[in-house]
């Protein structure tokens, strides 16, 4: 009877010393097949003119860091599960970290080059562009720097094994509050400032209150989400001594920051890809021989219209070929609309 409670015993703290790492993968494997299946989506929408864009290359740079997350993860949660007592490399486990707690920096840089859409490098003073890319700037080395800190701190008190001393290095660790806390003001600025001066720039247009509308949300969701997981992270680091549900956090924020900038992407090449053959239809129709409509025995007319759509603009083809529904005003609207495409 006593050996049959001492195996219980032995089982159930087996599965409680995995739990953690089995939770591990499941989040790390659900999410790289999402992102996994994003990346095609992107490539699928994407176009010549989008992929020579800087924010798709971010983008599939940031997917590629996420990956490597998920790999690096799943190898030590993995082998911390198949065999406890030979872990993963030292290297292996840090690799694993940084992968966790840098990439967000990148991920922020990405939806910061938004500005760049409203100030173009080329046409902007560059009193006005050290205005107001310095604070971002300044937060951003400020991270960096914080997280080089926190890595010395690891190595000076923890050199032998990182993963026995995991929880004593989580709890209250003064540096990866300062990040997560440089992390929300710097989203803050950038989003706060980047929707300010979209709404101020675009509000005599009304053609485009709609494609405004839809950059409002996503960039309103490209800060809540992120926000939310900071600070759910920093309540965890100084409430709670297990850091499992604070790196299930900090792996779940890497994640869903990395979808929301893929979502305004793949919303931005979506409408590129929809252009794209719009117009190369357009071409098309205009090239090909004139159809021949058949008779309207009732008007004594030719029957049938086409319409083709320019630039996201439809035009009416009437019997004769003519133009009857353009406008000078529309292609300017147009163009503004696309002007505005900042996502």
């Amino acid at each position: 009877m006593s050996s049959v409670a001492g195996s219980e015993t032995i089982i159930n703290d087996f599965i409680a010393a995995i739990h953690p790492n089995f939770d591990y993968v499941l989040t790390d494997t659900a999410f790289s097949a999402c992102l996994f299946t994003l990346l095609i989506v992107l490539f699928a929408f994407s176009t010549k003119e989008s992929r020579r864009r800087l924010v798709f290359r971010l983008n599939v740079l940031a997917i590629c860091v996420a990956l490597a997350l998920g790999i690096f993860s799943s190898l030590v949660s993995g082998r911390a599960i198949i065999d406890p007592f030979n872990q993963v490399s030292k290297g292996v486990y840090i690799a694993s970290i940084v992968f966790a707690v840098f990439p967000p920096v990148l991920y922020d840089s990405i939806l910061l080059t938004r500005l760049f859409a409203l100030y173009p490098i080329s046409n902007t003073p560059r009193t006005t562009l050290f205005k107001i890319f310095a604070f971002p700037f300044c937060v951003k080395c400020a991270r960096v720097i914080v997280l080089v800190c926190f890595f010395f701190y690891f190595e000076f008190y923890f050199p032998v094994t990182l993963c026995a001393e995991e929880a004593a290095a989580w709890f209250r660790n003064p540096f990866m509050v300062s990040e997560w806390t440089m992390q929300i003001a710097d989203n803050l600025y950038s989003v706060s400032f980047f929707l300010y001066n979209l709404h101020a720039r675009t509000s005599l247009v009304k053609r485009v209150a709609e494609r405004i509308r839809q950059i409002f949300y996503i960039s309103l969701a490209n800060f809540v989400f992120p926000l939310i997981f900071n600070i759910a992270q920093i309540i965890c680091i100084t409430t709670d001594r297990n850091p499992t549900t604070g790196v299930m956090l900090l792996t779940m924020n890497n994640y869903i920051t990395v979808m929301g900038v893929l979502c305004a992407t793949l919303w931005f090449s979506g409408t590129e890809w929809v252009r794209a053959r719009n117009e190369s239809l357009s071409d098309h129709m205009f090239n090909s021989p004139r159809p021949k409509f058949p008779r309207d025995h009732v008007a004594g007319g030719r029957s049938g219209s086409e319409v083709v759509v320019i630039r996201k603009e439809s035009v009416t083809l009437d019997a004769t070929g003519t133009d009857t529904g353009s406008d000078s005003n529309q292609f300017t609207t147009s163009e503004k609309e696309n002007k505005y495409s900042l996502v």
